[in-house]
């Protein structure tokens, strides 16, 4: 008992000459380790100007090809007078990529995003006119988050190397913009046992 109380007075003088001669020692350390700010700060959003050099070229294509028609002013102008009212298109609209169907198409219509006047142009929110290569900006007005993630590198996907030349994939690269959702991918078959290769091996040879 006597050993028990020498070794517990031991502790607390040692712990007292510590705090008394070492005050900015250990807990100070920790206390500033907590409490330091960073010396570079994690960027929360990244400009689309900084990453525009990486971006992959836009994808060739081909709106309708049995009409062979690569651009929307081929065939609306703007002396075209323009129906408004949302309804059910007709031919060719009413095949891909007319069909505007999961991407609130409850709430929205084909002029929510594409100009009334000039169809080879995009129309914001502010009604600025933007161009087709520029999409990402109109996505953008209702997917604000994941934009700063697709400009962070968090959502999409990047080909190149981590020191070389890289490639950013467009939305549309990946998403239908009339269709969004990834469609179902048919699985690959299983890998085949070593054991079964050796078998087919074996049993093409002559």
């Amino acid at each position: 008992m006597k050993r028990i109380n020498f070794v517990t007075l031991l502790c607390l003088v040692v712990g007292f000459l510590i705090f008394l001669f070492y005050p900015n020692g250990i807990f100070a350390a920790h206390e500033e380790t907590m409490h330091k700010a960073p010396e570079e700060e994690v960027p929360f959003d990244i400009p689309v100007e900084e990453i525009a050099k990486y971006l992959a070229p836009m994808n060739k294509y081909t709106l309708f090809d049995s009409l062979e028609i690569t651009s929307c002013t081929e065939c609306h102008d703007e002396e075209w007078e323009t129906n408004p009212e949302r309804r059910d298109l007709d031919e060719p609209h009413d095949e891909i990529p007319g069909k505007f169907v999961n991407h609130d198409s409850e709430n929205r219509w084909c002029l929510d995003c594409h100009s009334e006047k000039n169809r080879d142009k995009f129309r914001l929110m502010n009604g600025k006119l933007i161009g087709f290569n520029e999409y990402y900006i109109l996505c953008s007005q209702c997917h604000k988050r994941i934009y700063r993630e697709w400009k962070m590198g968090v959502h999409g996907k990047r080909t190149g190397y981590w020191n070389g030349k890289q490639e950013y994939m467009h939305c549309a690269q990946c998403h239908d913009p009339h269709d969004p959702p990834f469609k179902p991918i048919k699985p690959e078959p299983p890998p085949r046992k070593p054991e079964n290769v050796r078998v087919i091996t074996q049993g093409t040879k002559k």
